[in-house]
């Protein structure tokens, strides 16, 4: 008697939607470590998690959440504060994780989850280096295009013909990740001659490619407008708080001139737009694939 989902799911309807919160707090664990040594060029898997005074950091005090709240964000080997942000990410992916099983089938939901890991490192990386590693652009963009031919509902094509369908979603997942990134590199390259210096990073270039493999053509159109509104909001927020109080918003994006030194966060200062990018495109993957494919096709046929 082979194992029926929909049978399991309505006796127990909390086990999936707990296993993917757990498992992805689990895998937000290990993205802390990707996010701190993958610039670095080190290793993400040996030597172990270790406190910055050099011992290592038992099992028992490496539990994601738990562990943090239990130790009241202390190392127990010497004292050490860690970082709020190491369960915050934990916390984070594991809400992602669940999200994506809420919202998508199975299928399309263990890809979101890989598609959403990948983006909460991107986005940290580049908050703290200006750099999205080609890892998570070249490398997820060429996995998306794979998924999508091996899983096609992630785009949609689920008629029960697989072959057909896998050809249609590889296609898609082509398609998205070829004018998403074309898109993006026009109008970066336009927007260079018009204000006489780089105005996006090729990284976000292949960024946006990245997320149109997983999400089509109209993800990535989704991702470059609305992370542009996601990155003014934030922007402008920002501002206003520190014009309000004298400091520096807590959550303010970093600012750095064009020559990499830190700067003022002011209008003309570069940010890192991959961090927008990526909210967009985790927004329009769990909420918006429908409304905005809709809109898109209302538009289309206006042109």
């Amino acid at each position: 008697m082979g194992f029926n989902y929909a049978e399991f799911s309505a006796v127990f309807p909390w086990f999936f939607p707990v296993t993917a919160f757990v498992f992805g707090a689990c895998i937000g664990s290990f993205l802390n470590v990707v996010i701190y040594r993958l610039p670095k060029e080190e290793s993400i898997v040996h030597p172990g998690s270790h406190c910055g005074c050099g011992q290592p950091i038992a099992w028992r005090d490496n539990l994601p959440l738990l562990s943090w709240l239990i130790l009241r964000g202390k190392a127990r080997c010497c004292g050490r504060p860690f970082s709020i942000r190491y369960p915050f990410v934990e916390l984070l992916t594991g809400l992602l994780f669940l999200a994506s099983w809420l919202t998508q089938p199975p299928a399309v939901a263990l890809c979101g989850c890989f598609f959403l890991s990948c983006l909460v490192a991107a986005t940290f990386i580049d908050l703290d280096h200006f750099i999205i590693p080609d890892v998570f652009t070249i490398g997820l963009g060429s996995i998306g295009v794979v998924l999508s031919f091996a899983v096609p509902a992630l785009h949609g094509h689920d008629t029960g013909y697989f072959l057909v369908d896998s050809v249609r979603g590889a296609t898609a997942g082509l398609q998205g990740l070829l004018l998403g990134s074309g898109l993006v590199l026009w109008i970066a390259l336009i927007a260079e001659v018009l204000l006489r210096k780089e105005a996006m990073g090729f990284g976000d270039v292949k960024f946006v490619g990245a997320i149109g493999a997983f999400c089509g053509w109209q993800g990535a159109v989704f991702a470059l407008f609305g992370g542009a509104v996601v990155g003014t909001v934030w922007f402008a927020c920002s501002l206003l708080w520190e014009k309000a109080t004298g400091r520096r918003a807590p959550v303010a994006p970093p600012s750095e001139t064009t020559e990499g030194e830190a700067a003022p966060l002011a209008f003309g200062a570069h940010v890192p737009f991959g961090p927008m990018l990526a909210i967009a495109g985790a927004l329009y993957f769990l909420f918006f694939r429908a409304p905005a494919q809709a809109w898109l096709a209302d538009l289309t046929v206006l042109f």
